[in-house]
């Protein structure tokens, strides 16, 4: 299974692809680390940047897209043009989309340590926490908590 993790920062979408098969996990090359919504007033950039990501997610059959939920309020609240990004990633025909919360990606991180530095994936430092929601997702059901 290959998994697109996102985190939204602002007018920013942060991306990590992250394949699991067999047990054994791979991080493939990605021609985009970032898209960035260049104008946040325009109709036209919105659908730009739309058709940007669900080509990218065409290109690298990528099966599910998991972004990292924001808070609606509060301190750490995400702003109006990250969840009209979110919207927009959301509304693409025909790609899988889950939101998943910071609960229960920490939960899924703390049965299923990561087992490399970050510092070793190649990975710029902006993508830890895409990179963190696609492992917490690939992982969250394999040490899930037994129902009492």
């Amino acid at each position: 299974m290959k998994v697109c993790g996102v985190e939204i920062n602002s007018n920013d979408v942060n991306l990590c692809l992250l394949s699991l098969a067999d047990g054994i996990f791979e991080l493939p090359d990605c021609r985009a680390r970032r898209l960035t919504l260049r104008d946040i007033h325009s109709t036209g950039e919105l659908r730009y940047f739309q058709q940007t990501f669900a080509k990218l997610m065409q290109d690298y059959q990528v099966d599910q897209v998991i972004i990292r939920q924001r808070p609606m309020k509060g301190k750490f609240a995400g702003g109006a043009v990250g969840f009209k990004l979110e919207a927009a990633i959301e509304l693409i025909p025909d790609l899988n989309v889950q939101i998943m919360s910071t609960t229960d990606i920490k939960e899924s991180l703390k049965r299923n340590p990561i087992q490399i530095a970050y510092a070793d994936t190649d990975l710029k430092a902006y993508q830890e926490t895409a990179f963190n929601t696609a492992y917490a997702f690939l992982m969250k059901d394999k040490y899930a908590p037994k129902d009492e």
